[in-house]
């Protein structure tokens, strides 16, 4: 049954970097719903998307910043995203966002697609790189449901088990 758990519904997915500082910690090690059992994805969901022409294929994890139809602007010099011309509150980021990597903004998301954004606003490779730009809910592997095992903290290298547990 665990087997068959692994298989088709859950896998575990490793952290790699500090694109999601502080909400992830590199090495941090997450439990996530298989795509086909997530039925949609929204604004806010940390999801684990691979491209094969994107960061050398490997999988990265990142936040739904916006759903298709929707339109993403990004202030730069204030550092604020605005989704359909509201100001998201994003009391998970690291510091505003500074870092154009360049998508031409406004952006209207395609249909089918989620645009990402690494909680580590100025150190994320997401869909502001106009190599990745809107994703294809398709490349998406899955919805990080939960912390399963903490990596080290960047600030002290220790593991901090308090932040075990359902990712928000």
């Amino acid at each position: 049954t665990v087997v068959l758990i692994f298989t088709f519904a859950v896998r575990i997915v490793r952290v790699s970097g500090e694109s999601m500082r502080e909400t992830l910690q590199d090495q941090d090690m997450l439990v996530v719903l298989n795509n086909w059992l997530c039925g949609g994805y929204e604004q806010g969901d940390i999801v684990i998307l691979q491209r094969d022409d994107f960061y050398g294929g490997e999988p990265i994890v990142k936040r739904v910043i916006a759903t298709e139809g929707q339109t993403v602007d990004i202030d730069f010099d204030a550092g604020v995203v605005y989704v359909d011309g509201t100001a998201l509150e994003e009391p998970y980021t690291r510091e505003p966002t500074w870092t154009q990597e360049g998508t031409e903004f406004p952006l209207t998301v395609p249909e089918g697609c989620v645009f990402v954004m690494g909680d580590n606003r100025n150190d994320s490779d997401d869909s502001r790189d106009s190599a990745l730009g809107p994703v294809d809910t398709r490349c998406v592997l899955g919805r990080a449901l939960l912390l399963a095992v903490p990596g080290p903290t960047a600030d002290t290298e220790q593991r901090d088990w308090s932040r075990v547990g359902i990712l928000n």
